[in-house]
């Protein structure tokens, strides 16, 4: 599939709300980490929605079911009902209902979302390789899933038995930091079997399937804090999106990405739905600007003048090393421009 590689930050002279008709939102280190509300989620949510757009929130988090999530995040001032969530375990039981006979028995290695969302699809959850399962599915079980877990998937995967994954996140942000995620996990179970799951989570096209199917989104626009995830996920399905810089993503990666993790448009927080997006314009001399920055790709690090709001001159930067890494990522140093903006 040929697509133009990206080279700046898009401009948008209306909100972001005004713009898209749905916000397709991740949810860790996005709307909260820890289970508790990033700054500013709460409030720009609810007048994001007010403004008519229409908010779901997409994740690859398989622990939890899509009841238990909407309460969640009602508790935090978000009200949400369970048909506004969509989950890589919606995804994978999709996936697997299409391919193994209804009422067929599916191991699980994770947790209840991913049983509740097997069950939708007429699926039948069980917890033993000698359950004679059809296909074995591996989801996030969160800290406390037994080692023995694995085990019993690759008794079933040695066997035969067509193994799949939710998603494939090797981290998952909290209140503590950064912890091991499903694709940590996954790892083990490849590890000891040398087999290969089919994965439904984001950035594949699963995933974004379940998210059009269950929204109807006609015009979407992906909110996320992964560049390997929800970004690459945008960029497969071929729609804008929006990095924010409050989970795992830093500065310097935004700079490095490739093409199919560069996103549409970058800023802060959520406040960003709220705001328009500046320009980034060329000059004939190689320069970026945006606000008062001015940024250009050295020969050996990318260079940052001028003043103004941090995110303007990291939009700047951007420009730069994405215009001069091409189809590949700009490996320019960095740190210095970055310093500037404090980031």
């Amino acid at each position: 599939m040929s697509r133009s590689v990206r080279t700046r930050p898009e401009g948008s002279g209306r909100t972001l709300g005004e713009a898209y008709d749905t916000a397709l939102l991740d949810l860790d280190g996005v709307v909260y980490a820890g289970g508790n509300a990033i700054d500013h989620a709460v409030e720009s949510l609810a007048a994001a929605r007010a403004g008519g757009m229409h908010l779901a929130y997409v994740t690859n988090n398989a622990l939890r079911t899509p009841d238990a999530v909407a309460e969640h995040l009602t508790e935090l001032g978000i009200p949400t009902g369970a048909d506004d969530v969509i989950t890589s375990a919606q995804a994978v039981a999709r996936l697997i209902a299409e391919q193994v006979p209804s009422g067929s028995r599916v191991l699980v290695i994770g947790g209840e979302g991913l049983r509740v969302a097997l069950r939708e699809r007429g699926l039948e959850p069980v917890e033993s390789a000698e359950d004679d399962p059809a296909a074995v599915v591996q989801g996030f079980g969160g800290p406390e899933l037994p080692w023995g877990r694995f085990a019993e998937a690759c008794y079933a995967i040695a066997r035969g038995v067509p193994w799949y994954a939710s998603n494939t996140d090797l981290t998952i942000p909290g209140a503590r930091g950064i912890a091991p995620g499903n694709g940590a996990a996954v790892e083990v179970v490849r590890i000891a079997t040398g087999a290969e799951p089919q994965v439904a989570g984001k950035p594949l096209p699963p995933m974004h399937r379940e998210t059009i199917l269950r929204t109807g989104a006609r015009r979407p626009l992906v909110v996320g804090d992964r560049l390997d995830t929800d970004i690459e996920g945008a960029f497969n399905g071929e729609v804008d999106s929006l990095l924010v810089l409050t989970g795992v993503t830093d500065g310097a990666q935004v700079l490095a990405a490739p093409p199919r993790h560069r996103p549409t448009y970058v800023d802060a927080d959520l406040r960003g739905l709220l705001s328009g997006q500046p320009e980034v314009t060329g000059d004939a001399d190689g320069g970026f600007r945006c606000g008062g920055w001015t940024a250009r790709a050295g020969a050996e690090r990318l260079e940052l003048e001028g003043e103004g709001a941090v995110l303007d001159g990291l939009r700047a930067l951007c420009a730069a090393a994405w215009t001069a890494g091409g189809e590949e990522g700009c490996a320019l140093d960095s740190g210095k421009a970055l310093a500037r903006l404090g980031l």
